[in-house]
C-alpha cells in the first residue's frame, strides 16, 4: 500500500484542543466513520489519533486478514445446520445485507472521486465452499437448498462432480483420492478486498477535507469532564510530549486496544465485557504457477472445538498488483490485544466488573482452550498436513509462514444466565448519552464497517439521524430498507455497484 504522509496531516487548527469529534485508531472503522461524518456533518472538526507510523497497521492491514469480502457466499460458519440437518440461512442473509451496504457506500465514494481505480482495493474473486465425506456432502446440499432460492444468493452453483470441481479448483483436485466424496458451492459474485488500501484512501480523502490525522500518537487515557466533554490524553511517541484534547464525541475504534480504553472511561455499558485474544498465522505462496491454478477463495469446515475465525480457507489475494495464495489461519495465543501491544494486555483487562464473565467463559470454552494449546504446540509438519488436505500436491518450498493480525474475541455477560459467553463477531458499545462509542470483536468486522458505523450514528445521534437520512440514502440507496425483501432494489444496487467498482457482472 502506497501511503502518502505530508505536513497537512499534522497541521493544528485554531481550536486544536477542542474538536467536535475524536477518533481513536487509524483502521477501517475510524476511516469509515470519518467518511460518513464528511457526508452528514461536514462542518464538524475531527481529529484521528493512531499509535502506528501509518494507518491500517493492525487488523486492517492487507496481510493481517484474509481480505475476504464477507458476504456469506462461502463462509460455512454463517450457515449452521439445525438438528434435523436443514440449514439456517438467517445469519448469512444478515451478513450479505451488511456487505451490500459497504459496496454501495464504496461505490458512492468512488463516484465522488475517492480513487480512479477501485481495483486498487476490491476485485472479483469466486467464493467457493468445499467439503469432503458423506456428512459434508449432505450438509452442502442442504446449504445450497437453503441459500439458492434467496435473491441475495442468486447465481449460487452446486456440484458434487469431481470433474466439474477440477474446473473450479484444479490445484485442490490434483491427485486427490478419487474415492473421496466431495461437494462444493460457488458464487461468481465474491470479492477480495484490500482493507489496508481502502483505509488509506478513506483517510487521505478525510485529510483533504480538513480532518487532522496524528500518527505515532498513543491514547493513554480517556475521562469524562464535568461539562460532558471527553478528555483524551495522548502521547506523541516521537517526542514524548503529552497533551489532552476535549471533544463532544469520542469513538474508540482501536481494535484490540478498544477494551482497556473503554474500561478506563468508566462507562457502565462496558461492565461485564472482557476480551480473549487469539493470534493467527497463514501460509503464503507467491509461486505464479500455483496462483494461476487457484483463482478463487475456498472455505472449508472448522475442526471440532475450533473458533469460527479458524475455519480453514485457501485464498487468492491481490495486494499492490501482485497475486498470491494464503492458507490458514493457524490459531495461536498471545496475551497481547494488538500485534504492537503489551504482554500485560490480557491480565490488565480483568476487572471486578468482568471477572465473572471471564471465568464463566473460560469454564464454558474448555474445548477451545485445548484447541488453542494444540495449535500453539503444532509442529511444522502438522501445520503442513492441514494444507495438504486442501492441496494434496503442496510442497513446503513453495510456502512461507506469516503472522496475521491479533484478534480479541468478545466476552460478554448473558443477560439471562449472568454467565460469561464468548462471542464471535463484533459488538458496538454506545454510552447512554451518545457521547462515546467503541467497537469490540473481530470477523466479519471490516466487511461490515459501513453498516456498523451507520448503527453507531443512529444510536449516538438519535436527534439528528432523521435530518441526515436523505444524505445517507443518497450515498446508500438501500439505507432503511431490507434488500432481501426488495428484489427490485437489490437488482438496481447490485448492477450499480458492480459497474462502479468494476466487478464481474
Amino acid at each position: 500500500m502506497q501511503q502518502t504522509i505530508d505536513a497537512r496531516r499534522h497541521n493544528v487548527t485554531s481550536d486544536a484542543h477542542n474538536p467536535d469529534v475524536v477518533l481513536v485508531g487509524g483502521g477501517i472503522m475510524s476511516a469509515t466513520l470519518a467518511a460518513l461524518l464528511g457526508i452528514v456533518a461536514p462542518d464538524w472538526t475531527v481529529q484521528v489519533f493512531e499509535s502506528g507510523a501509518e494507518v491500517a497497521g493492525e487488523s486492517s492491514g492487507p496481510w493481517n486478514n484474509a481480505g475476504t469480502g464477507h458476504s456469506a457466499l462461502c463462509e460455512l460458519n454463517y450457515t449452521p445446520a439445525r438438528p434435523d440437518g436443514t440449514v439456517d440461512p438467517a445469519k448469512a442473509v444478515a451478513i450479505n445485507e451488511q456487505f451490500q451496504v459497504s459496496r454501495q457506500f464504496w461505490s458512492h465514494l468512488v463516484r465522488s472521486g475517492l480513487t480512479d481505480s477501485p481495483k486498487s482495493f476490491i476485485t472479483s474473486v469466486p467464493h467457493i465452499s468445499f467439503v469432503t465425506g458423506p456428512d459434508g456432502h449432505r450438509y452442502m446440499r442442504n446449504r445450497y437448498d437453503a441459500l439458492a432460492p434467496l435473491p441475495l444468493f442468486a447465481g449460487l452453483e452446486h456440484t458434487d462432480s469431481p470433474g466439474e470441481l477440477t474446473d473450479w479448483v484444479p490445484l485442490m483436485m490434483d491427485r486427490r483420492d478419487p474415492t473421496e466424496a466431495v461437494a462444493a458451492t460457488r458464487s461468481l459474485a465474491g470479492t477480495d478486498v484490500n482493507f489496508g488500501a481502502l483505509t488509506g484512501l478513506l483517510v487521505d480523502a478525510a485529510v483533504t477535507r480538513g480532518v487532522e490525522l496524528h500518527l505515532r500518537h498513543r491514547v493513554t487515557r480517556v475521562r469524562r469532564e464535568t461539562d460532558g466533554r471527553w478528555a483524551t490524553t495522548v502521547t506523541d511517541l516521537a517526542s514524548g510530549a503529552k497533551r489532552t484534547v476535549r471533544s463532544r464525541f469520542l469513538f474508540v475504534g482501536a481494535g484490540g486496544g478498544a477494551l482497556p480504553l473503554l474500561q478506563g472511561a468508566g462507562i457502565p455499558e462496558i461492565r461485564g465485557f472482557g476480551g480473549f485474544p487469539v493470534s493467527g498465522q497463514f501460509l503464503r505462496s507467491r509461486n505464479a504457477a500455483l496462483v494461476a491454478r487457484h483463482q478463487a477463495k475456498v472455505y472449508g469446515q472448522a475442526k471440532v472445538g475450533a473458533p469460527p475465525m479458524s475455519v480453514p480457507h485457501l485464498d487468492l489475494r491481490l495486494i499492490d498488483g501482485e497475486q498470491s495464495l494464503l492458507f490458514g489461519p493457524y490459531a495461536g495465543f498471545s496475551p497481547k490485544f494488538l500485534k504492537s501491544g503489551s504482554m500485560w494486555d490480557l491480565p490488565r483487562s480483568v476487572r471486578s466488573g468482568n471477572l465473572g464473565s471471564m471465568v464463566g467463559a473460560g469454564i464454558a470454552n474448555i474445548p477451545l482452550t485445548k484447541y488453542l494449546i494444540g495449535q500453539v504446540l503444532q509442529s511444522t509438519s502438522s501445520r503442513f498436513r492441514a494444507l495438504e488436505e486442501f492441496v494434496p500436491t503442496a510442497e513446503s518450498g513453495d510456502w512461507e509462514l506469516i503472522t496475521a493480525g491479533q484478534r480479541v474475541q468478545v466476552i460478554k455477560q448473558d443477560p439471562n444466565t449472568k454467565r460469561g459467553v464468548l462471542q464471535f463477531g463484533t459488538e458496538l458499545i454506545v454510552g447512554a448519552d451518545g457521547t462515546i462509542a467503541g467497537l469490540l470483536g473481530a470477523s466479519p468486522g471490516a466487511s461490515t464497517a459501513t453498516a456498523a458505523m451507520l448503527t453507531l450514528l443512529e444510536r449516538a445521534f438519535p436527534d439528528r439521524i432523521d435530518g441526515w437520512r436523505p444524505l445517507l440514502q443518497e450515498a446508500i440507496p438501500s439505507y432503511g430498507h431490507q434488500l432481501s425483501e426488495n428484489p427490485d432494489l437489490l437488482a438496481e444496487v447490485r448492477a450499480d455497484t458492480t459497474k462502479t467498482l468494476e466487478l464481474q457482472g
